[in-house]
């Protein structure tokens, strides 16, 4: 795992549950592409065109030919516990489930990994990202 805070210079994150999850994922794509990565989806949906598994991956990208999808939560305050508790063996499920969808529908053969990244970043200050890298669901 990887803590690292980010700039003071950082955008203060909105009031919003949706709009701090948002703030957090655009840091983090930032992140990632200044770390050489290159962001090949954001959103991505699954639904009822893509066949039975249904969510979101936040952020797909690639690195060194290798594929990761990024799974953000994003916190404001301790109130709700750390970002990376609101993943859990059925979320993680669920996010392989979706990296295998995502590889299909884009030709690809290797199924990517899932790494979740917890931002804190409470009002006033500093955002602080972790990342927990490749996690299995089994």
């Amino acid at each position: 795992m990887t803590v690292s805070p980010v700039s003071p210079a950082a955008p203060e994150p909105p009031a919003t549950h949706i709009s701090t999850g948002r703030s957090g994922e655009e840091l983090i794509a930032d992140l990632l592409a200044r770390a050489g990565w290159r962001v090949l989806d954001r959103n991505w949906r699954a639904g009822r065109d893509r066949g039975p598994v249904r969510g979101e991956l936040d952020i797909v990208a690639e690195r060194a030919g290798s594929i990761t999808i990024f799974e953000v939560k994003t916190r404001t305050g301790s109130g709700f516990g750390h970002p990376a508790e609101a993943v859990g063996p059925e979320k993680l499920r669920r996010l392989h489930a979706l990296a295998r969808a995502w590889a299909w529908e884009h030709g690809r053969a290797e199924i990517p990994s899932v790494d979740v990244v917890s931002v804190h970043w409470p009002a006033g200050d500093a955002p602080r990202v972790e990342h927990m890298g490749s996690l299995s669901w089994h």
